[in-house]
């Protein structure tokens, strides 16, 4: 595919006289990792829900696959193929993996002339997203017996119903253990080997340099860095991230 996957063209937002992103520019390829840092009120948040359509910019454009685009909120942007993994999952511990799989787009049967819930066919595709994705999660287990890594699969497999083209994750391994950050960062490598394009929101820089193909840094609402991971280092993010370092 030719020319960029995903735009923001001088983007910023002000709420009142605060300016919480300035003039930002930002450029997502198809099928590519982007790893999102900068510290507490930098800008990330502002930055992602505007990608994902909460927010309306209050100034720039955006363009997705070369045409200019204004989500109404993040229903018209999820419609778009923008998902989120928000940091709390937003799952129902109550329910099935295939359960939370399906919330909200469950498929049903006819019978006579009545629609049920159709389990076995939501089941059916639910084993075959995690099939896809390697992951050791069954689609009849509860979501509250579950650990950090297979709770970020039924999350990730959400988004893999809806076919999407970009997957914004929040902080998804934090709070987790070492073996299940492995598993996490396995399904965002299955994720872009499948063409999916990736921004990784992240404190944690390990992760960030072991799956991001590029580093985007923001500080106090401005981009201060934008530049292939393999030119950059953790110390170098480290001291944009802090300010000790005033751009890359």
């Amino acid at each position: 595919m030719t020319g960029p996957l995903f735009e923001l063209r001088n983007v910023s937002k002000r709420f009142g006289a605060i300016h919480a992103i300035d003039d930002i520019d930002l450029t997502l390829g198809h099928g590519e990792v982007v790893g999102l840092m900068g510290d507490n009120g930098a800008g990330k948040s502002t930055l992602v829900r505007i990608i994902a359509g909460n927010f309306q910019p209050s100034e720039g454009e955006i363009a997705l696959e070369g045409r200019p685009v204004r989500f109404a909120d993040s229903a018209d942007a999820r419609n778009h193929g923008i998902e989120v993994v928000h940091q709390d999952l937003a799952l129902c511990d109550n329910l099935t993996a295939a359960d939370n799989v399906f919330l909200g787009r469950e498929l049903k049967r006819r019978i006579g002339p009545f629609q049920v819930l159709d389990y076995r066919a939501m089941s059916r595709r639910a084993t075959e997203l995690f099939a896809e994705l390697q992951s050791e999660t069954r689609p009849g287990d509860k979501v509250r017996m579950m650990s950090g890594g297979q709770r970020q699969a039924v999350a990730i497999a959400r988004t893999r119903l809806a076919e999407s083209k970009i997957v914004l994750m929040d902080e998804p391994t934090a709070a987790i253990s070492v073996r299940q950050v492995a598993q996490v960062l396995d399904l965002i490598k299955r994720l872009r080997d499948s063409g999916v394009t990736v921004v990784l929101i992240s404190h944690r820089m390990p992760d960030v340099f072991a799956v991001a193909e590029r580093l985007v840094v923001l500080r106090r609402g401005r981009k201060v860095a934008d530049k292939p991971i393999s030119a950059s280092s953790p110390e170098e993010a480290t001291g944009l991230i802090t300010g000790a370092l005033e751009t890359a």
